[in-house]
């Protein structure tokens, strides 16, 4: 048991070290409203399935989307699950094309047996992600140009979570993640004069979360002649209030005059998250054909988020207005396939395919955003050990919808994720 601690206290200064440079890696305009663009927690075996997860069941592979799942894990193993991302990005508005390149930490996760029914997982996953750089003409009442605007963001919220299931009766499994949710989002906003061509006021809204975040999740296992499983999953994260604080400062960069803060707000309640709701049905065939079905809804429409409104320089006012939001929904579905558990390296590989569609909770104007994507995905087993090394190659294109003159976005994505399996380790220590 001393070395368990250890291996939790080691995991736990790998969070620490890994907290401040977790990457925020989104590279959209679109995530400039609200919280930016919002994750579902899906590691890159999952993202190679179409993001599916809420049925998905075994002790291989940790599967932070539905808590309920820990309890599968073999007593005498300890999962390690570290992730990383590649992006590519082309976008598209009107006749102006652009191309950039992101990427960094996804994901770091840890899962471990409590007793022979229960099982527990730590881990630092992210929530959303907010990136983004575009300008535009000010014009006066005529129509002639007076200046120009700049607008950039960066940021976003990650969970740190730690969560425990366990297995009431054969078949059945509850589980719970309590995560602490932190974070900073930054939206600038630059006005440029058009006589000198200077940058002479910068408008800033920070939002800064600390606060707690719930899920719950069930799934039921129901097994035919040996060969055949069905499992059927449903998650619940409830709505609630965002603690934490947001201000507005409005900076003159046109001197060296001393920034001056022209509003502070704290929270007290505009800010909310949704309630979430997930359900999935999955087919497992002699433990080497999976295919699953997911759906998830968040009801954003009925939550608040305040944004900056007006600002009036001369009488030293500012004011805020809520955010339309719109409900999101995603289907997905996702398969998985191994030609034999028990064969030469390709036969053991874990061949994935998936797709998935989702309307954001994103408005623009009247217009809705929507985001559809495929995904193919290999599970690479290292020689001598039970350690997978998960490779995904991912589509998706984001764009919005009636309005056929807002950026449209591609995204080519490249995911890694390394999957520890420490089994021999804890066999070890038991003799």
């Amino acid at each position: 048991m001393n070395c368990y601690k250890k291996l939790i206290t080691a995991f736990a200064l790998s969070i620490a070290i890994a907290m401040p440079a977790t990457a925020q890696n989104e590279q959209s305009p679109y995530s400039k409203f609200g919280y930016g663009m919002v994750k579902d927690y899906a590691t890159s075996m999952q993202r190679s399935m179409g993001g599916v997860g809420i049925a998905m069941t075994g002790g291989r592979q940790i599967n932070v989307m539905n808590p309920a799942s820990y309890a599968g894990i073999d007593s005498l193993t300890l999962l390690w699950d570290i992730g990383v991302d590649l992006t590519r990005l082309w976008s598209k508005e009107g006749n102006s094309t652009g191309k950039s390149f992101g990427g960094g930490l996804d994901y770091l996760t840890m899962q471990f047996p409590i007793g022979k029914y229960m099982g527990g997982s730590i881990g630092l996953v992210p929530f959303s992600s907010v990136g983004y750089s575009f300008g535009g003409e000010i014009n006066d009442s005529e129509g002639n140009p007076t200046g120009t605007t700049s607008f950039t963001g960066t940021g976003g919220l990650n969970e740190l979570y730690a969560g425990v299931s366990g297995r009431p009766f054969k078949g059945f499994t509850i589980g719970a993640n309590v995560a602490y949710q932190f974070g900073t989002i930054v939206n600038d906003s630059y006005i440029i004069d058009s006589e000198n061509g200077t940058a002479n006021t910068l408008f800033e809204q920070s939002m800064e979360i600390r606060d707690w975040n719930i899920l719950l999740g069930v799934q039921y296992t129901k097994e035919f002649r040996q060969l055949h499983k069905f499992t059927i999953g449903a998650t619940y994260s409830p709505k609630k209030d965002f603690h934490g604080k947001t201000w507005g400062t409005q900076y003159d960069i046109t001197q060296d005059s001393e920034p001056y803060t022209i509003a502070y707000m704290r929270m007290n309640g505009e800010y909310t998250k949704p309630n979430s709701y997930g359900v999935g049905l999955s087919y497992t065939y002699d433990n080497r054909l999976t295919i699953e079905g997911d759906f998830t809804y968040q009801d954003w429409n009925n939550t608040k988020f305040q944004v900056l409104d007006k600002v009036d320089i001369k009488n030293n006012i500012i004011t805020y207005k809520n955010t339309n939001f719109a409900d999101r929904w995603k289907t997905a579905l996702g398969m998985q396939f191994v030609p034999k558990t028990r064969g030469n390296y390709f036969q053991r590989i874990a061949y994935r395919f998936g797709a998935y569609y989702t309307r954001d909770y994103i408005m623009v104007g009247d217009n809705h955003t929507r985001e559809y994507g495929a995904a193919i995905g290999f599970g690479l087993p290292t020689l001598g050990t039970k350690t997978i090394i998960n490779l995904g190659l991912e589509y998706k294109r984001r764009s919005a919808y009636p309005a056929s003159d807002l950026v449209s976005e591609n995204y080519f994505n490249i995911t890694i994720g390394v999957n520890f399996n420490e089994f021999a380790f804890w066999q070890d220590k038991i003799r």
